[in-house]
């Protein structure tokens, strides 16, 4: 618990926040310092074919097993989502009672039950939160402390059959790249897990597919005076398209395996204004559908004038990965079971959203989700139980112990 904690710790002072804006592999340096000392400690324990790979900035390595022609793959990210990462303070509140927890006293900023009522399910329990100026990057710096800490456990008892556990630390999965380049050819494995879920028992075989449309709409100003017939308002045209979208399928008003469209953002004048969307679906028909109307609303009103006033660029993200790990039932059986030997009730829901695994999973390595024990991700209000990541690495620990008898 000790040194499961002191990772974490280590991990999330450390600055690594991604940046869409960036072209850099990673996108931002202090991604490369934490992939680094990754690196060292995978060292420093033992495992063979520690490598930090350059091109796709992700550190791996592989703790050899003790049983023939089997492999298991554990992977995490280094990157932290668009908030706040910089100076990040966590706080150790030990042995919760239940109460608001004061996170900030020079600036009164409060965790507060009232807010967060699942702060009730630990009591007595030691939780790890920011100083309400920051996110905590328990997404996924917990997931990567968890991994350490089954390689701890494995380390130590060599007399447990196990597998080949191959490890993975990458970048950027929260702008929707690191996996884009993942060393499939490096991670000679069955199937893996991304550790990347929410609360305890979290388990995800199946995600949204994903698109984004980006939109140049070119208007046409002139003096509103003698604006007749005149002015094409790009503000208006980008308004228009939203209109014609079902008002019901957004996100504030979907759930469960209802798809949406968002309306990212809209910027602009009369002139010239963009925008962008992103388009999600768990169903590929529903996704493809979805994509062909929005398209057709804005051909119908291209059509209306003499030239296109908008232009779009329309890009597939990822897609469902249950098709492919169910193609792989290992993969989903394991995490159950071993999940149920630990009297941990799996949750399994569809995931509204994507994991690298998404796409690790389409380049040929069933890849689904498990959690991590971490709540609020990506605000000033995120915290993390150390009872639940001691769960989460029990439950590594536990999958690789029934691959290796299997």
């Amino acid at each position: 618990m000790q040194e499961l904690l002191s990772d974490f710790l280590s991990f999330v002072k450390m600055n690594t926040r991604s940046d869409e804006k960036s072209n850099t592999i990673p996108t931002t340096p202090g991604q490369k310092e934490l992939a680094l000392l990754l690196k060292r400690k995978l060292e420093d324990l033992g495992l063979s074919q520690v490598q930090f790979l350059e091109d796709c900035a992700f550190t791996i390595g592989c703790l050899k097993g003790n049983v023939v022609n089997k492999a298991i793959g554990f992977i995490a990210h280094v990157d932290t989502a668009d908030y706040n990462a910089e100076n990040i303070q966590p706080q150790v509140f030990e042995n919760y009672d239940g109460s608001d927890l004061l996170l900030n006293a020079e600036h009164q900023i409060y965790l507060r039950v009232a807010d967060s009522p699942n702060l009730k399910d630990y009591l007595g329990e030691t939780l790890i939160t920011t100083d309400g100026l920051t996110l905590l990057g328990a997404d996924d710096k917990a997931g990567i402390a968890e991994i350490f800490a089954m390689l701890r456990f494995y380390v130590a008892h060599p007399e447990v059959s196990r597998p080949d556990i191959w490890v993975a630390f990458g970048p950027d999965e929260e702008i929707g790249r690191g996996a884009d380049r993942f060393p499939v050819d490096k991670f000679p494995v069955d199937f893996a897990y991304t550790i990347d879920s929410g609360r305890v028992g979290h388990f995800e075989y199946e995600t949204f597919n994903a698109a984004k449309l980006d939109l140049e709409i070119k208007g046409i100003s002139v003096h509103p005076g003698t604006a007749y017939q005149q002015m094409i308002n790009a503000l208006k045209l980008a308004l228009e398209i939203d209109a014609a979208l079902p008002q019901e399928a957004v996100p504030e008003k979907t759930r469960g395996y209802e798809g949406f469209y968002l309306l990212h953002d809209l910027n602009g004048t009369i002139a010239h204004a963009t925008a962008n969307y992103i388009i999600r679906d768990h169903d590929q028909q529903a996704f493809a559908d979805k994509k062909a109307y929005l398209v057709e609303v804005i051909e119908k009103i291209n059509a209306r004038y003499s030239y296109d006033p908008i232009s779009y660029q329309l890009t597939d993200q990822y897609y469902n990965m249950r098709p492919i790990v169910e193609k792989c039932p290992a993969s989903i059986d394991l995490a159950i079971e071993a999940m149920k030997n630990l009297a941990i009730e799996p949750i399994i829901e569809p995931f509204r959203g994507g994991t690298d695994g998404s796409k690790i999973s389409y380049l040929g390595i069933p890849t689904p989700n498990i959690f991590t024990g971490g709540e609020n991700f990506h605000g000033q209000y995120e915290f993390i139980s150390l009872q639940a990541m001691e769960k989460a690495a029990q439950t590594l620990i536990e999958i690789v112990r029934l691959y290796g008898k299997k």
